[in-house]
């Protein structure tokens, strides 16, 4: 129903439209009414009508000066005007202002009638079309888009003036105005060690649980990171931005909480910045502390605050204060499991920082030298590799032994946790090519099923839906959404050039349920409307 307030002085002709016109009958909740503007205005902003007849002339404030207030504050309401005077200068300014019908007194019933379905009408028509836009954009934000995801890698790596930013995200309808920015990293990780690719319902109901959550706010945008890795780059006034970050974090863990209880999680939060030109350094500090998830797998929010204990090193510590916990294996063979190539880096930095008042003993650097190597070595055997995969490319071992820099113990950590990183995708892509020509295979057949989901096809060929997300991007150069679409357009137009089916017959060939989803996605997608495709048949 919409909702509809009336405000006209003279109290016949409000009581008699109130209490005459069958507005249910024609779709309308009547909400409220006033007898002049000054009283309608705060009694509008309350009930937030969907339209607003107003009388022209009215005590205190007229008619003219409350549309132009309302249409300010709510731009998507329609006005309907009512005078006794002919005045085209009234007629103008209403113009002006946006109003959506100009009608003279005395007005019938039918007439208003008459104009309350138009604007029903339009209204639903609008709303049609901002709902299958909102839920384009869900959808084609759900799974990785290269441009939007090359855009952001532009902006924190510092490669676009402010300028060049806006207009960038104006080309992908990514509306950047904001007051203060922020980013936060949230993962969703495997339900056990080293199972990242294989399937898992509680995994794929918190992801689904999670992007529903995160895609549903403007104050938000999404990006799949990495594996299971999801940033998002928060936009809000300054003074909301300290709440928004606390209901990130709230929704991460209590996502947790209900659909993955024995599941770890983390979420890193950089500081805020009022300039999007300070948004590299932002990303810089959230990059640094998401390192922390191995270092500290326990503290389950990531922030300046939450790791300065390992930061602030005293200078004076040494072997002797060195926190043991922070030297165990578990936290290397985290790392080798599920983090990133691009991880690495950061990764040594941080651990190493993580126990640097330990690092002037020799034999403390050469007990970290071999316990990298060792674990190393024994997860490339898990792997079903030889240790000689491993250690044969590697420069770095002859430095066992010998006394270390700080610079020499990092170069020695990236050298040999790289390789076996690079050796766990090597053998990870290989071992789900198959997988993934088999999830190819199921879409291609599936393609026009309704229920159609990328959790479905991860279900079928038994891999996790974060993992068949990011390899069929990185393998067929578009993301799920965009490869269901096209097939689905394909056949679209195959349709409409050779059969006689109606437009919503040929949606519900190709797998839209919704006729008219199905017109606004084929313009969408195709430049234009599915009749004017089938008129350019001849």
């Amino acid at each position: 129903m919409l909702r509809v307030f009336l405000v006209e002085d003279e109290s016949i002709i409000r009581e008699t439209l109130r209490d005459t016109v069958p507005w249910t009958q024609y779709g309308y909740t009547f909400a409220g009414e006033a007898s002049d503007g000054e009283m309608a205005l705060p009694l509008i902003r309350q009930v937030k009508p969907d339209v607003l007849i107003t009388d022209i002339r009215m005590p205190f404030m007229d008619g003219l000066a409350l549309s132009e207030l309302v249409s300010r504050e709510l731009p998507d309401i329609k006005i309907v005007i009512i005078s006794g005077y002919d005045d085209f200068e009234y007629a103008r300014q209403a113009i002006d202002i946006g109003v959506e019908r100009f009608l003279l007194k005395p007005i019938t019933k039918s007439s208003l009638l008459s104009v309350l379905e138009e604007i029903k009408e339009k209204l639903d028509s609008e709303r049609g079309s901002r709902g299958y836009l909102s839920q384009f954009r869900r959808e084609t934000q759900e799974y990785e888009q290269y441009a939007r995801r090359d855009f952001f890698e532009q902006v924190v790596s510092g490669q676009l003036t402010v300028q060049q930013i806006y207009a960038a995200a104006d080309k992908l309808d990514i509306d950047l105005r904001a007051q203060c920015y922020g980013i936060i990293f949230f993962s969703v990780l495997p339900e056990r060690p080293g199972a990242a690719e294989l399937y898992s319902e509680p995994g794929a109901r918190l992801r689904d649980a999670l992007l529903e959550h995160f895609l549903k706010y403007p104050e938000y945008i999404l990006l799949h990171w990495s594996l299971n890795t999801y940033a998002l780059f928060l936009k809000s006034d300054t003074d909301h931005m300290d709440a928004l970050i606390c209901r990130c974090v709230d929704t991460v863990r209590s996502r947790y909480e209900t659909y993955a209880p024995a599941h770890g999680w983390h979420v890193a939060v950089g500081r805020p910045t009022q300039r999007l030109s300070a948004l590299p350094a932002c990303f810089e500090e959230v990059s640094r502390l998401w390192a922390y998830r191995y270092i500290l797998p326990a503290e389950h929010v990531l922030t300046a605050d939450t790791v300065s204990f390992l930061t602030d090193t005293d200078p004076d510590c040494g072997l002797d204060r060195l926190d043991v916990s922070r030297t165990d294996p578990a936290i290397l063979t985290g790392v080798l499991q599920s983090a990133g190539a691009h991880e690495i880096s950061g990764f040594v930095d941080e651990y190493l920082h993580s126990v640097e008042e330990a690092l002037s003993s020799k034999p403390f650097c050469q007990y970290l030298m071999l316990s990298v190597r060792f674990t190393a070595v024994r997860f490339v055997l898990s792997l079903g590799l030889a240790q000689e995969d491993l250690l044969s490319p590697l420069q770095c071992l002859d430095m066992a032994g010998r006394s270390v820099t700080a610079a020499d113990l990092k170069g020695y950590f990236r050298e040999i946790l790289q390789r076996a990183v690079d050796l766990r995708d090597r053998a990870s892509t290989t071992q789900y090519r198959g997988l993934l020509k088999q999830a190819v295979s199921y879409v291609d057949r599936h393609f026009t099923d309704e229920d159609l989901s990328l959790n479905r096809v991860a279900r079928e060929v038994n891999i996790s839906p974060n993992y068949l997300s990011a390899v069929f991007s990185q393998e067929l150069g578009s993301t799920f959404t965009e490869y269901v679409t096209s097939k689905r357009m394909e056949l679209a137009r195959e349709l409409l050039r050779t059969t006689d089916q109606r437009s919503g017959e040929v949606a519900a060939s190709v797998g839209y349920r919704d006729p008219h989803y199905f017109s606004f996605l084929f313009k969408k997608t195709q430049g234009c409307t599915p009749r004017d495709y089938r008129g350019r048949r001849s």
